[in-house]
């Protein structure tokens, strides 16, 4: 069983931004979601676990290998997929991903060959693997990005937004991709998009202004909101008044119209109806009391 784990972790930039306050999470094996919405502090978090970066405080350790002290020795365990990669404009999938192994201590001609190969097959890019990667689509980009993540076995995978710009049937591709990997090793999954945390993950964290404010289970998070999510259609010339005295999470329109979604223990008045919550209704409330207690 492998362990990351996170204590007290702040990171502040020289420019003064405190990107990350006091940060605690111990992970292990399976599929770990961290939701946030963008400039939450997510990638902040992710380079500082992949060894990319030093916190300004705090530690952080997998295995009982201390990262800040000993970023070589955790490298060795890690695969990364950043927001954004670059590639070499002019050479093959193939040609690539083995220079890539080099770089990764596989030197064993043989044994790279075969992993190559192996993970060509594995993300479904064997028959492009003559092509130049920096001509693939988003989607073929992104399992590129996971193949070379891949290498040496990694037992820490980091993925940083990683469904962000695929249409729908590339990112139902690569979810079922993840979550393959995902079985015997530790993989951090950085979004801001909820379905791919339900999809995926056992555990989760949600990120607001670089603190964690909650953290479980999808299920169970969920569950602590039941029966206290009501919807009402109103016209959206209404929708200041409401939010004056209604706790409203959501907001969308609706065929010309606007459909808020309340917080509140009980039925706020006859017109509104119950409605089943989500993890997206979850992440809204938390978004909500966050926002509400900065304002107090």
């Amino acid at each position: 069983m492998n362990t990351l784990t996170i204590q007290n972790v702040s990171k502040t930039y020289p420019n003064g931004v405190k990107a990350l306050d006091n940060i605690n999470l111990t992970i292990s094996n399976g599929m770990f979601g961290l939701l946030g919405a963008n400039g939450a502090g997510k990638s902040s978090l992710m380079r500082t676990i992949a060894a990319l970066q030093k916190p300004s405080s705090g530690t952080l350790e997998f295995n009982a290998i201390d990262i800040i002290e000993t970023p070589q020795d955790v490298r060795k365990h890690l695969g990364y997929l950043p927001q954004e990669f670059g590639v070499y404009p002019k050479i093959s999938a193939q040609k690539l991903l083995d220079h890539l192994a080099i770089l990764k201590g596989i030197l064993d001609k043989k044994e790279r060959h075969e992993q190559v190969e192996a993970l060509l097959h594995q993300t479904n890019l064997y028959q492009h693997r003559k092509k130049s990667v920096h001509t693939f689509s988003g989607g073929m980009k992104q399992r590129f990005g996971i193949a070379q993540a891949l290498l040496a076995n990694p037992q820490l995978i980091i993925v940083d937004e990683p469904t962000a710009g695929l249409d729908p049937e590339e990112r139902y591709r690569f979810l079922n991709l993840l979550s393959e990997i995902g079985e015997n090793v530790i993989v951090v999954l950085s979004t801001h998009i909820v379905e791919d945390i339900q999809e995926l993950c056992t555990q989760m964290a949600v990120l607001a202004d670089g603190k964690i404010i909650s953290k479980g289970r999808p299920s169970d998070l969920v569950k602590s909101i039941s029966g206290k999510v009501w919807s009402k259609i109103i016209p959206k010339v209404e929708l200041d008044d409401y939010s004056d005295n209604y706790q409203i999470i959501s907001t969308r329109l609706i065929a010309g119209e606007t459909q808020i979604r309340v917080l509140s223990n009980s039925q706020p008045n006859p017109e509104f109806k119950a409605v089943t919550a989500g993890l997206e209704d979850y992440y809204f409330t938390q978004m909500f009391l966050n926002q509400s207690s900065k304002n107090d």
